[in-house]
């Protein structure tokens, strides 16, 4: 008998033990294998709210609204259990989407980047200091962090609206205050990875000039109806208009309204090269 024959056995059962664990991998969740052992985080903390761990370890955090969030684990309730956070991005000027920004702003002294409405009026009305809301709008190639830091956001149109409630200290009274344009952002990393981060919107036809223009990795599509896209306005959008090669979908299910699921996301997408990541709240997807 040969030293090759000898082998032989054993390759085939390392080989079978191998595909039986890929197998169990794959059933765990949609796209759960393909998402697991990069170099970009992306954690979803209920609604709209997301934390981007950067090749580079640079954090962002987009619309955070977490301490009164129903979505929101309990852990991440306190804005210290983040860590670091490098950079804040706002896509429109309702509660449920910057609610926490400027605590979270003050305690890591990190850049809040908003509608250029609503930083004027964070601004003015001392909400946080002027440095800390510096203005840009839709279209332009900002680097937030510095050329060096390589990473690019690009805001870019949403279909909503961003009206801004303030509560007057002085009369204890809401009052409504410019909130700026809605936005969504395309978030490009040292890596070249590309994110849109689509805010707060119903579908609209340049979405395909956005898949185009940017060609994004992954998207991060609201899907909860009422207030955004319904789960099969989505699913168009995504196969048909920005054919990402993944999608977490987001705002869903924070409050009665929210009715949209992920399976009806994924039912109306049918078979697509798009891999759908699913997260519960807390949970990390890598890239």
């Amino acid at each position: 008998m040969t030293t090759a024959s000898l082998w032989a056995p054993l390759r085939t059962l390392r080989a079978r033990a191998l595909q039986l664990s890929l197998l169990c991998l794959a059933s765990l969740a949609p796209g759960w294998a393909a998402a697991q052992g990069g170099a970009v985080a992306v954690q979803w903390l209920g609604q709209s709210a997301m934390k981007i761990t950067s090749p580079g370890g640079k954090v962002i955090v987009i619309d955070p609204w977490l301490t009164s969030n129903p979505k929101t684990p309990a852990e991440f309730k306190k804005l210290e259990a983040l860590g670091k956070v490098d950079l804040i991005l706002l896509t429109h000027a309702h509660f449920d989407h910057i609610a926490d920004a400027p605590a979270l702003s003050a305690m890591n002294k990190a850049p809040v980047y908003a509608p250029a409405g609503l930083a004027d009026s964070f601004a003015t009305l001392g909400v946080m200091p002027v440095e800390m809301a510096p203005r840009f709008n839709k279209g332009g190639v900002v680097f937030p962090l510095g050329p060096e830091a390589g990473i690019k956001i690009i805001a870019t149109h949403a279909e909503h609206s961003s009206e801004f409630r303030w509560k007057n200290p002085e009369t204890g009274k809401d009052e409504m205050r410019q909130g700026g344009e809605p936005m969504g952002y395309i978030v490009e990393l040292e890596n070249g990875f590309r994110i849109y981060h689509m805010g707060d919107t119903g579908i609209f036809g340049d979405m395909k000039l956005i898949g185009e223009l940017y060609k994004p990795d992954l998207i991060l599509i609201p899907i909860g109806s009422h207030f955004v896209m319904p789960p099969a306005d989505a699913a168009y959008a995504t196969r048909e208009l920005l054919k990402p090669k993944f999608a977490i979908p987001m705002h869903y299910g924070a409050n009665a309204l929210l009715r949209g699921t992920p399976k009806e996301y994924t039912d109306a997408l049918g078979q697509s090269a798009t891999k759908v990541l699913v997260l519960e709240p807390g949970a990390i997807a890598r890239f």
